[in-house]
């Protein structure tokens, strides 16, 4: 059995699986047929859906809604009041439950405070997303988006600072020392 934390008012549909370490806070529903992954923060009043999965160390932010078709890979964090959808064009007296579109946050993305994120676009790893954006298409590693509709305005080491290449499309992270290199419009870090 789990070692987890769970405020007395969270609300835990089963079954569902929640891995060690895991803390739930108030107000929080989590619905049947979730994985939520060791060491995950599911702040106040946010809701994941049915069959939604995080991996370990997320951190999920007060009153974020998490829908069905969304999967978090480790180390992500997701920002106040930001939103996934699921539903390319909701209605109401139409039902769409089978036109869920799955959408993928990589490891280490954060999407910041009010983010929406349209499904089907794929996050990618170590990706940063600004507060308020709205992604309404795929987000390379590392790149760095602002704005409604979400831009790409530059590229973000693992630490989560800003990268600035140089004339050898090379970059140093300001604060980790590590190197990354810029090459067809695809950032890799240099092991």
């Amino acid at each position: 059995m789990a070692d987890y934390f769970a405020h007395e008012t969270a609300v835990i549909d089963q079954p569902c699986k929640i891995g060690d370490g895991t803390k739930i806070w108030h107000f929080s529903h989590i619905m049947p047929n979730c994985v939520l992954g060791e060491n995950c923060n599911i702040g106040q009043n946010v809701v994941i859906s049915p069959d939604v999965v995080l991996g370990n160390n997320v951190k999920v932010q007060n009153n974020v809604s998490i829908y069905t078709g969304v999967i978090c890979e480790d180390d992500v964090f997701l920002g106040p009041s930001m939103v996934f959808t699921n539903v390319i064009n909701p209605r109401s007296a139409v039902n769409r439950k089978n036109e869920y579109l799955k959408t993928v946050v990589k490891k280490g993305a954060s999407i910041g405070a009010n983010a929406t994120i349209v499904c089907g676009n794929p996050i990618g790893e170590y990706a940063f997303i600004g507060a308020g954006a709205v992604v309404t298409k795929e987000v390379p590693a590392y790149a760095l988006l602002v704005g409604n509709p979400a831009k790409q305005i530059g590229w973000m080491s693992t630490f989560g600072e800003k990268l600035e290449f140089n004339a050898q499309n090379e970059a140093t992270c300001p604060t980790s020392g590590e190197k990354y290199k810029l090459d067809n419009n695809k950032v890799t870090r240099i092991i």
